[in-house]
C-alpha cells in the first residue's frame, strides 16, 4: 500500500487503497449450489427408480398370486344325498318248491307187477300207484300159516292133558309133579302160538305192501321204476327202490337266504312277491311265514319261508325265482353315486363343499346298490358332495361350484 507521510502521519492513497477482506470471497458458491442439486436430483431420479421398480415387482406379485390363487381353485359339480326310503326292497334268490313232497318207497322185496300213474299223473290220497309181485313173502305166509296151525294143535292137547290132570290130582291118582309138567307144556305152546300169530300177522302185512298207494293229493313228478325191475324195501346192504315221487303243488313253499344285515328286519307277515324269467312283468304275491331264527355259521344268512298259493298249478315246483322283500329300515342313511367316492390310505372319503373350499370327509359305507352307495354315517342332508372329485383334491382348496343336483332331480 503507498501513501504519504504529512507530519508524521502517513496518509493513504484511497485510490490505491485495497478492497477490504470480505469482498475477497471465492467464485464457486453458486456452482457448488447447482452441483448440490444436480446430486439432489440424481438421488431423486434413483429414489424413483428404486421405488418404481420395488412397487412394480409387488403389483407382478401380487398379481402372480391372484393369478395361482386363481388356477388353484377348480370348477366341480356337486350332489346332494338322498334319504332313503323307510322301507328298503331287496331282491333276493329264492327255490320254489311244493308244499309237501315225497318219495314213494317199496315195503317189501319182489319185482314190480304193474304199474298205474305216470309223470303228471293228478292222483288222489289211497289211490293205487303200482303192485308189487312178492313169490317169497307169499310162501313165507304160507309157511308161517302152517306154523300156527300145528302151534294150535300143540297147545289143544297140552290143554287137554293139563285139565285132565288138575282133575286126577283131587283123587291123588297122579302126581302134583305130573299137574305141574302139564301146566308148563300147555303155558309153553300158548306162547308158540302166539309167536307164530304174531309172525303171520307181519308177513301179511309185508304182503299187503304188495300194492302201493298214493299218500297224498298230488301229482307225480318222477316215476324211476318199470314193469319187472326188482324191488328193494331195504331190509339188507341194498339201496331202498325209489318208485315214485309225488308233490303237491297247490301251496307252494319258497325258501330264501337272507344276508345277516338285513336279518333283523325279517318279521312274520311281511309281504314278499315273486318273479319268474317265464312271467316277464307278472308278480306272484306271498307271505315270510316263518324263519330259522338262526344265522346260518358257513353262508352267514338266515333262512326264511314264504308261503304262495297256487291253486291253478301256474308256478312249477323246483323254479328259479327272484323275491322281493320290502325290509323296515333301522335308521335314516343316505344314498350316494358311487362316482363321488375316493379311495385313500384314509379310508372311504367324499369331498364336501362348505363356505367355498373342499372338505374330505370320511364316511361309513352301508349296503352297495352298484350305481349307488348307502351312507350310515359321516354326511349331513344338506352338504353338497362333489362328483367325480379329482385324485389331487385336498381339504381346504378353494372351489368354485358350477352345477349341482338335488335329491329330486332327475339324473
Amino acid at each position: 500500500m503507498k501513501g504519504t507521510r504529512t507530519g508524521g502521519l502517513t496518509m493513504i492513497n484511497p485510490i490505491e487503497q485495497e478492497p477490504p477482506e470480505k469482498t475477497i470471497r471465492p467464485e464457486t458458491p453458486p456452482r457448488s449450489h447447482q452441483r448440490r442439486l444436480g446430486v439432489l436430483f440424481v438421488v431423486l431420479i434413483a429414489i424413483g427408480l428404486l421405488v418404481s421398480g420395488f412397487w412394480s415387482r409387488l403389483t407382478a406379485r401380487a398379481a402372480l398370486r391372484t393369478e395361482a390363487a386363481q388356477s388353484a381353485r377348480i370348477s366341480v359339480s356337486v350332489v346332494s344325498p338322498r334319504l332313503t326310503k323307510p322301507a328298503q326292497e331287496i331282491i333276493l334268490p329264492g327255490n320254489v318248491q311244493p308244499y309237501i313232497t315225497s318219495p314213494i318207497f317199496a315195503r317189501t322185496n319182489g319185482y314190480l307187477k304193474k304199474w298205474y300213474a305216470d309223470i303228471g299223473a293228478q292222483v288222489k290220497q289211497g289211490q293205487l300207484l303200482a303192485v308189487i309181485d312178492t313169490p317169497e313173502v307169499d310162501q313165507q305166509l304160507e309157511q308161517s300159516l302152517s306154523n300156527l296151525n300145528t302151534a294150535k294143535a300143540n297147545l289143544a292137547l297140552a290143554e287137554i292133558t293139563k285139565n285132565r290132570y288138575q282133575g286126577l290130582i283131587k283123587t291123588n291118582a297122579v302126581s302134583q309133579q305130573d299137574v305141574d309138567n302139564a301146566v308148563g307144556t300147555y303155558n309153553a305152546n300158548k306162547a308158540i302160538v302166539e309167536a307164530s300169530q304174531a309172525n303171520v300177522k307181519q308177513l301179511q302185512a309185508l304182503q299187503s305192501f304188495e300194492k302201493v298207494y298214493a299218500p297224498f293229493d298230488g301229482v307225480i313228478t318222477a316215476r324211476n321204476t318199470d314193469i319187472g325191475d326188482l324191488i328193494n324195501a331195504g331190509s339188507n346192504s341194498n339201496a331202498r327202490t325209489d318208485m315214485f315221487h309225488i308233490a303237491q303243488p297247490g301251496k307252494l313253499r319258497v325258501y330264501v337266504n337272507v344276508p345277516e344285515e338285513y336279518s333283523q328286519g325279517m318279521r312274520v307277515g311281511l309281504t314278499a312277491g315273486l318273479s319268474l324269467a317265464e312271467f316277464p312283468g307278472r308278480i306272484f304275491q306271498g307271505k315270510l311265514v316263518r324263519t330259522a331264527d338262526a344265522i346260518n355259521m358257513t353262508t352267514r344268512t338266515l333262512l326264511i319261508e314264504i308261503d304262495v298259493d297256487n291253486p291253478t298249478g301256474t308256478l312249477l315246483t323246483g323254479s328259479y325265482a327272484e323275491v322281493h322283500v320290502s325290509v323296515p329300515a333301522s335308521n335314516s342313511t343316505y344314498l350316494l353315486p358311487v362316482n363321488t367316492l375316493i379311495f385313500r390310505s384314509q379310508g372311504l372319503q367324499v369331498g364336501v363343499v362348505r363356505n367355498g373350499k373342499a372338505v374330505l370327509a370320511s364316511i361309513t359305507p352301508g349296503h352297495d346298490f352298484g350305481d349307488e352307495i348307502e351312507v350310515v354315517s359321516g354326511l349331513k342332508a344338506n352338504d353338497q358332495v362333489i362328483l367325480n372329485p379329482p385324485d389331487s383334491l385336498v381339504s381346504g382348496q378353494e372351489v368354485e361350484v358350477a352345477s349341482a343336483t338335488l335329491p329330486g332331480d332327475k339324473k
